[in-house]
């Protein structure tokens, strides 16, 4: 932005700030409360940026049928956003502006305590949903034209709260102030039907066999935008979100009878779709509402998607030339029969001609290596709520296996493993199903994995068959995060010091963090990064004070694992080692088994467990109860601590990564697709302890594997294990040390005396262990005293911080997408 501009801009926010008050909040600029400026403040923003929409739009649409890049669709059940004030201003160059105008309320207001108040946006959960905000980001700072469509959920998956150790959920009620970052569009509103039958029609003329879809529920899906700024141009991406509504208002006669609850039914059943992310599926109703969630993303999605087309070039004989959509994971699945439904039923298209457009369009990525998180559904469900949808899958799954027949004739085990419905048992006791990564598949163009070793074992197990059949088809991509958020906004103090070492190129070009790599070894550097490490220390101290009221120790080493609660991330292999780390200092307080002083720790835990999940729950109450009898032991004091913070989210994490001395990424070998929390880690100076799974291996090729704590079995010994028989008993009998840690969980050590508290996770551990703690554990413990030592080497442990920062470079999410472009999105790779 020139200085002209930059002046210019600001004089426009300074208005628009004051005209936000009191139009749009109807107070005085002198009198207005914090929540009140904050909403004033979103609102200034967001007019500024809506500017830079419309121009975008502008831009996109006129660009021509001979476009090197298609517009790319992103279809997303989440998007982890995190607050977005901060990364409005820091995109329009504006904070100062901000704080200027909050100085002049005269309260002695920061801009911090306003961008503090500010909920985290409720659209997501995990890492997929981080993902997808990260390519968002991405897909402005390149100047993609793109749209991601999600879902506009009321109370996100939920706020997680802890009593008595335990994990309880609550709506997550983040639009209660309000929602001023999105902008509604009444124009883009759309039908959507649940139930009803599918009848003979032959009216259209290019609906071969004549099939169309009446009756049933129609709900409409009401478009609202959140508009992602790129900080380097004034290019936007957009988010449009979902909002179900009643097609039709109460019903008049039931109201005037007094019978309220049958009035509005209908209402309440489209509001449902949008109050929860990932409602619990231990119940039927709940499955079925995932599904409708599904179907009805997927279908206002596309239809806004040919709608545009339409609008710009006439003709729908060319949508899949000029448009890619992706399937982020198996959520959207439903979008091949959905397109298929569109094109056919409803724009007259001959089958040929739509499945063509439809290969042309999509592409999916997979996020798991889990047989059992590979989404199917029952074909009842289908039958009753999504019927012509069934009957275009199983023309298309008939379609496919006459292909497959034809070049593998006889092998009938490969048409029951390829086919897109799994008929169940021959015996019965198993019901239909239709597969949905199996129906991403065949309607793909491309299909990737999102980390090396995740890429080449879907090949190579879970689509084994399909690869076989289409080879070209699977590739990789390796994930990469935004250091917008993650670096620039989560730790100006480090992006500062990055300045001022390698100048300020690498914000624009992340690659340019490998000048820290020559750098490393000066001393002065050195002192600089670990006094900026512990500022950011002492920040999360004072917040872990501030909620949980135990006071930790800056100079202690922050251990830190926040992901969510999941048996093969392996929150329970961290919590075995804090359990044998206490047993050891209980054994020899003064000296660690080195002969040493103990290297004062603070194991620090966050992560949601889904709220059907039992066993991450319980994991959840161990760490509690761990924490709860560590903690309070005076012969531990100065020496261990454990703390887990509450309500995990992109806010609480964007504290706590900067913080970091120690990643834990301890997933079992085979099992985590990429991760990305371990590139946040790095790319803020934490040294990683890790498996060689996921991107771990690909950051320690980039960085060398001498600046990461490896450990555990390598994934093909894994298998090679599971193979030939694994007993988990052996271990626990050969390790004296992990034989008094189960010991201890068996007999109410840390549950007040009650042996049956945690009976589940020692018969699980001793009996099963399926992700392979007991086997990891003696070489986890050993990693773990590479750490100590290293740690009490403050210049040794900083210099192998610096080469992690760089060695992040490649680990951009703009790198990401800029792969994606040369070999899914763009008009080329047809």
């Amino acid at each position: 932005m020139s200085p002209t501009e930059r002046t210019r801009t600001r004089s426009s926010l300074q208005s628009a700030f004051k005209a936000a008050l009191v139009r749009e909040l109807s107070q005085s600029p002198s009198k207005a409360t914090k929540d009140a400026l904050l909403r004033a403040a979103a609102h200034a923003c967001r007019d500024l940026l809506a500017e830079r929409w419309a121009n975008t739009q502008k831009e996109d649409n006129q660009r021509g049928a001979d476009a090197p890049v298609r517009r790319v669709h992103y279809l997303s059940m989440e998007f982890l956003m995190g607050r977005a004030l901060g990364n409005a201003l820091a995109a329009l160059g504006l904070d100062k502006v901000l704080q200027e105008q909050l100085d002049a309320q005269g309260d002695g207001l920061r801009l911090s305590d306003l961008l503090e108040r500010e909920p985290d946006a409720a659209l997501g959960n995990g890492g997929l949903g981080r993902l997808a905000a990260c390519f968002l980001d991405s897909f402005a700072e390149l100047g993609l034209p793109s749209f991601g469509y999600g879902l506009r959920y009321q109370y996100g998956m939920f706020a997680q709260g802890i009593e008595g150790g335990k994990q309880v959920e609550s709506p997550d009620d983040w639009m209660k102030q309000g929602a001023p970052w999105e902008v509604i569009r009444p124009e883009r509103r759309y039908p959507v039907r649940f139930g009803g039958r599918v009848v003979s029609d032959n009216s259209t003329g290019g609906n071969e066999g004549g099939r169309r879809w009446v009756g049933g529920e129609v709900i409409s899906a009401q478009a609202y935008d959140f508009i992602v700024p790129a900080h380097h141009s004034e290019r936007v991406s957009t988010l449009r979100q979902w909002k179900a509504e009643a097609s039709r208002p109460i019903d008049f006669a039931a109201f005037c009878r007094g019978d309220y609850q049958e009035a509005s039914r209908h209402m309440v059943s489209a509001d449902a779709l949008n109050w929860v992310l990932y409602p619990d599926d231990s119940s039927e109703a709940g499955r079925e509402l995932r599904l409708k969630q599904e179907a009805f993303l997927v279908s206002a999605s596309l239809q806004d998607l040919l709608a545009r087309h339409l609008r710009e070039f006439k003709t729908l004989g060319n949508l899949g030339q000029l448009n890619a959509i992706h399937l982020n994971d198996t959520h959207p699945a439903l979008a091949p029969a959905e397109l298929m439904r569109l094109l056919v039923d409803e724009h007259a298209m001959s089958w040929s001609s739509a499945w063509k457009i439809t290969r042309q369009a999509i592409s999916y990525t997979n996020h798991t290596l889990m047989p059992e998180a590979l989404e199917t559904w029952p074909v009842r469900m289908f039958e009753t709520l999504l019927p012509r949808h069934l009957e275009i899958i199983y023309e298309i799954n008939h379609h496919f296996l006459e292909e497959v027949k034809a070049r593998f004739p006889g092998d009938h085990e490969l048409l029951r493993r390829v086919s897109i419905i799994d008929e169940g048992s021959p015996h019965g006791g198993q019901e239909r199903r239709v597969r949905m990564a199996a129906l991403s598949i065949v309607a793909s163009h491309r299909v990737n994995g999102v980390a090396k070793l995740h890429s080449d074992l879907c090949v190579q197990t879970i689509f084994a068959d399909y690869a076989r059949l289409y080879p070209e088809r699977f590739h990789n991509v390796t994930n990469g995060v935004t250091p917008r958020r993650w670096l620039q906004q989560a730790n100006p103090e480090l992006s500062s010091l990055l300045d001022a070492e390698i100048g300020r190129g690498w914000r624009k070009n992340l690659a340019e963090l490998s000048k820290l790599g020559k750098l490393a070894g000066d001393v002065e550097l050195q002192s600089a990064f670990l006094a900026v490490k512990r500022a950011n220390k002492e920040k999360l101290a004072a917040l872990i004070r501030k909620q949980l009221g135990p006071v930790v120790n800056p100079d202690s080493l922050f251990d830190v694992q926040i992901k969510r609660i999941h048996e093969y991330k392996r929150q329970l292999l961290n919590i075995l080692h804090v359990v044998a780390r206490y047993q050891a200092i209980l054994a020899s307080p003064d000296k660690a088994p080195d002969g040493l002083d103990w290297v004062p720790r603070t194991v620090i835990i966050a992560g949601k467990a889904a709220s059907a999940y039992h066993m991450a729950k319980l994991v959840i109450q161990l760490a509690h109860d761990v924490a709860r009898v560590v903690n309070s032991d005076p012969r531990c004091n100065g020496k261990l601590k454990l703390v887990y913070l509450p309500n995990y989210g992109v806010s609480l994490a964007e504290t706590i990564i900067p913080a970091a001395d120690l990643s834990e990424q301890i997933s079992t070998a085979g099992t985590e697709a990429s991760g990305t929390g371990n590139m946040k880690f790095a790319m803020n100076g934490a040294i990683t302890i890790g498996t060689w799974d996921g991107a771990n291996i690909e950051m320690a090729e980039a960085m060398g594997v001498m600046n990461m704590f490896v450990f555990g079995l390598r994934a093909e010994a894994v298998q090679k294990m599971k193979q030939l028989g694994y007993d988990p008993r052996l271990y626990v009998e050969e390790n004296r040390q992990l034989k008094r840690v189960m010991d201890a969980l068996a007999d109410g050590s840390f549950a007040g005396g009650d042996t049956e508290r945690y009976r589940p996770i020692v018969e699980n551990l001793l009996h099963r262990d399926g992700y392979m703690l007991m086997a990891d554990f003696a070489d986890y413990v050993a990693a773990q005293s590479r750490v100590d030592a290293l740690f009490r080497q403050r210049s040794a442990w900083a210099e192998r911080a610096l080469r992690n920062v760089a060695g992040m470079g490649w680990f951009s999410s703009d790198r990401t997408i800029q792969e994606y472009v040369e070999r899914v999105w763009a008009s080329r790779t047809l």
